[in-house]
């Protein structure tokens, strides 16, 4: 199943409310709160008015970005993150695996990224909430393998990966490298990100996103397809963009429902 919505990074310097607004009206589903703004670990107030603004314009809570660093933050932030991720009704917790690159991380700090994670899964597993790695460079998922070899080694059957498609390989790579973590995969940020060029419109990589929404979808878990960053910003454009993801997922459905 894939749903569509927006990480609330996108738009750091909006408040919640103004969001919530933008969400709905461009007509996505669900919002991945984040927690560097707009709901921060431990502020129990905050995160109850937005987990209630949320529902009340008919919209999902689809995650808990959090910046919970795995191998830096004490368990103090780590239970104020699921602590958190509990007030707004949070499917999976968003993390984030260390501050090095896998080629800078020898193995004792590895090992400190390893515990922390799995101390956070089963924390989370006993609430119901899964726990999700941010795809992203200079932490221990910059590459496909040690994304792989960090499931492995967490050994946990409630921790997952984010995917987004990385900047410096090509389609056939990045395609393979989202089927090889398809059996771990939580949710997708939607971006069009070309080295050298900056943020583009998602329209200009539709054809790239088909795919790798189409594998997405072969699975029957919940996935959500969320759109993180903009060009120059804007809201406005932020509606563009949100067309553009509804139209790839009504024609993925439509594709699904005609070989019913």
């Amino acid at each position: 199943m894939l749903q569509a919505g927006l990480v609330s990074v996108t738009f750091r310097a909006l408040p919640p409310e103004e969001i919530v607004k933008l969400v709905a009206k461009a007509g996505l589903e669900g919002i991945e709160w984040g927690g560097d703004v707009h709901v921060p670990p431990g502020d129990t107030a905050i995160a109850e008015h937005v987990r209630a603004i949320t529902v009340d314009a008919g919209l999902q809570v689809a995650a808990y970005g959090s910046y919970f660093r795995a191998g830096e933050d004490d368990a103090k932030v780590r239970h104020a993150v699921l602590h958190t991720a509990l007030l707004l009704q949070a499917p999976t917790i968003r993390i984030w695996a260390g501050r090095r690159g896998s080629a800078n991380a020898d193995a004792s700090y590895r090992q400190k990224v390893v515990a922390d994670s799995r101390a956070l899964a089963e924390e989370a597993a006993a609430e119901g909430i899964t726990v999700s790695f941010e795809f992203h460079p200079n932490t221990l998922t910059d590459t496909l393998e040690s994304t792989l070899t960090l499931l492995d080694e967490v050994n946990s059957n409630n921790i997952y990966t984010y995917w987004q498609p990385p900047g410096d390989i090509d389609f056939p790579s990045r395609l393979a490298g989202l089927e090889a973590v398809f059996p771990r995969l939580s949710n997708v940020h939607v971006m069009h990100h070309v080295p050298g060029k900056g943020r583009l419109p998602l329209a200009d990589a539709s054809d790239d996103w088909l795919n790798y929404l189409r594998l997405v979808t072969k699975s029957t878990n919940k996935h959500w397809a969320m759109i993180e960053f903009v060009p120059d910003n804007s809201p406005d454009v932020f509606y563009d963009e949100a067309r553009t993801l509804l139209s790839w997922v009504g024609k993925i459905q439509a594709e699904l429902n005609a070989g019913d």
